[in-house]
């Protein structure tokens, strides 16, 4: 689970059972491997975009950047729900 910090200095723990949180930015849900971010800090997702993180209720109902999603579930060891890796790969427009 990630955590939204109020300053830029604030760096503290959260728990963490994946090598990666999920940060709104650029208009989804996008995965991270940056242990922390602020409002408008630019982060670069799993997918490979750079992206200026969101402070906002509304903007973790945004979708999940389907790129980030499959590769935040092979780093979590977890299977895409109702595909088979390689269809998930397919999906999200990777080769």
């Amino acid at each position: 689970m990630s955590r939204v910090h109020s300053s830029p200095g604030d760096r503290s723990a959260t728990w963490r059972p994946y090598p990666f949180s999920w940060v709104p930015a650029a208009g989804q849900r996008h995965a991270t491997a940056a242990s922390g971010w602020c409002h408008g800090e630019r982060v670069v997702a799993l997918c490979g975009a750079g992206v200026a993180a969101v402070d906002s209720a509304e903007a973790w109902l945004w979708w999940t950047c389907p790129r980030c999603d499959v590769k935040a579930h092979e780093l979590a060891g977890v299977p895409m729900p109702g595909s088979s890796p390689v269809v998930a790969l397919r999906w999200a427009g990777a080769r």
